[in-house]
This record gives structure tokens, C-alpha cells and sequence, in this order.
């Protein structure tokens, strides 16, 4: 399991790295990246991202004679490394029961949960403080000197918005603040129709903790660290070939484990709205209902949209690049077809015993995909919509703003808790 986590975001990022070209291109009205193929296969501009690998592995890997060698290479490793742990308590989806054993998805259950994670998370600021020093550059010195000041300012807030969390769910590990989410929120002794998410308990902690999401991660618009405009690309100037695709390779795998954070600890994580473990294991044919509606859904509604675009386009080509929008259209038909034939079947033949439980482990994993995947572009939205802010301004929102409104939270958590008691 804990291989599996820790090659969860590296698969992420392919992914990503795709979403953010083709996101920015979409919301600046451009076509994006669309030249690369392999047999005439260009898979919508994921091809880009071979000829990327490629491209960075073939560069030269210069070390700069008056930076300090070993700070120097540690850097990249560090940030890399550091951005890949905390996925480790994440759960996936709900244990199971096989015979006398539990199989866990997750990787590892600490007693201190959520504390884990903060403190490997303010650990990651090392790799680029590291960065900007050892190659005695003043850009990438600046670079890591302002990302030092940034993390430590939001740092602070983010943590805040978690004890608000964990003084509602009463408790720091995460499957246990999962687990809580999966019932209905309750008010005075009353239940109400919604889920016991933490968006709803705490709201303004979770806006507070999205904030300081970007902020931790370097991204836009509190990407100050970078500042092409004044740093000329800030702390990783000096970086080339595989040193700097370990940089930005960390960069995208933190924005993959800020996404399951936030799914997790405000979104309920795996949980599937108003239907908890034991409803999703009890009744197998709502667990199968919803993937095969998922792949009914998902699959014919990406064939239309490709089957279109091909035949829009179909003037434009010849060969390979024509056929290719009309062969994947095909897939997504199949998938969709695939769907409806496993649908039919599940009326006439019975479960063996272990699929109801791992029918509704696909359902938790694919519930948990789909909150993430949005805060991914949710990421991706952000950055090719709002401006950089100057330093001043990063400053002032983090000690003035947030970090306010953080104590105003815990104190009014506080006093409805009290009330309630």
C-alpha cells in the first residue's frame, strides 16, 4: 500500500501537467499543445508530455562551479521526497473484511494523523531555501528567501483552520475524521439533509486552508518565490536537466496532495454523499448502479464530444491525425456499451460473497478521484485567472487577513461547542 501511495501523485502528474496546458489554453481561447504524436496518435497534446520527459533527460546537467555541490543536488531530492510523504495517511476508501483479515487502504494509520502531515508539509520549505542558497545566486537566494517568509506566514493560518477541524471531530487521526463524515450533520440534537462534512462545520476554516493550499505550494497567484518578472525564475535559476524536473515535478505533486487534503478533511474524503460504507456494502446493486451509470455517462459523452470535434475537423487531415478522433469516439462508445451489458447481467446473476465489499471500495476510490480531480482544476482555474500579488500584498493577506480570521474561527468553534454541551 505504501508503494501504491507514493506512486499515486507521480501518476497524477502526467495528468496534470496535460490539464494545466489544455486548462490555460482553454480559458485564453487558444488551441494548446496538439503537434506531438507517436503513429499519428495525439491523444489531445498528452504526447507532449513523452517529448517533455525526453527533452529534460537529454539536457545537459550543468552544476554551476561556485554553487555548493552537495546542497546543491540535495535540493530537488529534498523537495521531491518531502512532497511525496504525507499521501501516506490518506485513506483511499474504507477497510474491508476478508475472513479473519482487514485489508486497510491505507498506507499508514499514525495515532497523530493530521500532525503528521503539518509537520512533513513544513518540511518541504527546506528543499527550496537549499535551493536559493546553494547556488549562491542573489535571484535564487531572493527566491528562497521570500518563499521561506511566505510558507512561515501561511503556515500558521493553515494550521489554525485545522484545530477548528479537530476540535469539531474531536480527534487527529484521519481515518477517524473520515469515518465521522460519513453521517449526517447534526445541529441541537437534530440531523439535517446534509452530509457531516467539514465544509459545512467549518467553512471558513475551509476557505482559509484553500488559501493558504496555494500559498504553501507556490502557485498563483502567491508564486512570489518564482517572480519571472523580478527573479528571472527565483530559486531554481541555476537547476537544468532532471534537477529541475524534480522541482517541478515536486511542485505538481504538492498541488496533487493539497487536492486529496482538502478532499479529505472538507469534503469527506472517500465518503459517498448520503450513502455511508455500510449502505454501499449492503446493497451491491446501488454500488454497481453507480459505476456503470459512471461509465454509461463518462464514456458516451466522450465519444459525442470527440466523435464531433473529428467531424469538424475531418478537412483539416488526412491519414492518421483524421482517423484518431474517430477511433478514440469508438473506445468511449465501447466503454459506454461495456456499461450497459454489466448493468443487464447484474440482474441476472448473484454477487459471490466479496463483491458487495469490493464493489463499494471502487465507488469510495472513484468518489474520492472525482472531489480531487476538481480541486486540480480548481488549481489549474486559479492560476490563468488571477494576477501575482506584489509582496506587500502577500504579506499584508497572510498577518492581516488570514491569520485574523483563523483566531476568529477557533473562537467562535469554541463558543458553539460550548453552547451545544
Amino acid at each position: 500500500m505504501t508503494v501504491v501511495m507514493w506512486l499515486t501523485p507521480l501518476q497524477f502528474i502526467p495528468f496534470f501537467i496535460w490539464l494545466e496546458r489544455k486548462g490555460s489554453a482553454i480559458i485564453q481561447d487558444r488551441i494548446g499543445p496538439n503537434r506531438a504524436e507517436i503513429l499519428g496518435f495525439r491523444l489531445f497534446g498528452m504526447i507532449h508530455n513523452f517529448a517533455d520527459v525526453i527533452k529534460l533527460l537529454m539536457k545537459e546537467n550543468i552544476i554551476p562551479s561556485h554553487a555548493n555541490k552537495f546542497y546543491y543536488i540535495l535540493a530537488p531530492f529534498w523537495s521531491m521526497t518531502v512532497s511525496l510523504l504525507p499521501l501516506l495517511v490518506i485513506p483511499l476508501a474504507a477497510p474491508i473484511n476478508l475472513g479473519e483479515h482487514t485489508l486497510h487502504f491505507q498506507a499508514a494509520n499514525y495515532g497523530v494523523g493530521i500532525l503528521y502531515v503539518l509537520s512533513i508539509t513544513s518540511m518541504g520549505v527546506f528543499g527550496v531555501i537549499l535551493a536559493g542558497w546553494a547556488s549562491n545566486n542573489k535571484f535564487s537566494l531572493l527566491g528562497g528567501l521570500r518563499s521561506s517568509a511566505q510558507m512561515i506566514s501561511y503556515e500558521l493560518s493553515m494550521g489554525l483552520a485545522i484545530v477548528g477541524l479537530l476540535m469539531v471531530y474531536q480527534g487527529v487521526k484521519v481515518d477517524g475524521i473520515v469515518e465521522t463524515q460519513g453521517r449526517l450533520l447534526s445541529f441541537a440534537g437534530n440531523n439535517l439533509p446534509l452530509p457531516n462534512w467539514g465544509i459545512f462545520l467549518q467553512p471558513l476554516g475551509f476557505f482559509i486552508f484553500l488559501v493558504a493550499s496555494f500559498a504553501e505550494t507556490n502557485r498563483n497567484p502567491f508564486d512570489l518565490a518564482e517572480g519571472e518578472s523580478e527573479l528571472v525564475a527565483g530559486y531554481h535559476i541555476e537547476y537544468s536537466s532532471v534537477k529541475f524536473a524534480l522541482f517541478f515535478m515536486a511542485e505538481y505533486s504538492n498541488m496533487v496532495v493539497a487536492s486529496f487534503l482538502i478532499a479529505t478533511l472538507f469534503l469527506g474524503g472517500y465518503q459517498v454523499p448520503f450513502a455511508s460504507t455500510e449502505t454501499l456494502v449492503q446493497n451491491p446493486q446501488v454500488s454497481l448502479l453507480l459505476l456503470c451509470l459512471l461509465g454509461i455517462i463518462g464514456g458516451g459523452l466522450f465519444g459525442y464530444l470527440v466523435y464531433q470535434k473529428g467531424d469538424q475537423q475531418k478537412g483539416l487531415y488526412t491519414g492518421m491525425k483524421r482517423q484518431e478522433p474517430f477511433i478514440l469516439a469508438t473506445l468511449g462508445f465501447g466503454v459506454a456499451l461495456l456499461a450497459i451489458a454489466v448493468l443487464i447481467l447484474s440482474f441476472i446473476i448473484s454477487f459471490p460473497p466479496w463483491a458487495p465489499a469490493f464493489l463499494a471500495t471502487a465507488v469510495q476510490m472513484l468518489c474520492l478521484l472525482t472531489k480531487v480531480l476538481f480541486f486540480c482544476w480548481l488549481f489549474v482555474w486559479v492560476r490563468w485567472t488571477m494576477p501575482r500579488f506584489r509582496y506587500d500584498q502577500l504579506m499584508n493577506l497572510g498577518w492581516k487577513l488570514m491569520l485574523p480570521l483563523a483566531l476568529l474561527n477557533l473562537l467562535v468553534t469554541g463558543v458553539v461547542l460550548l453552547v451545544q454541551k
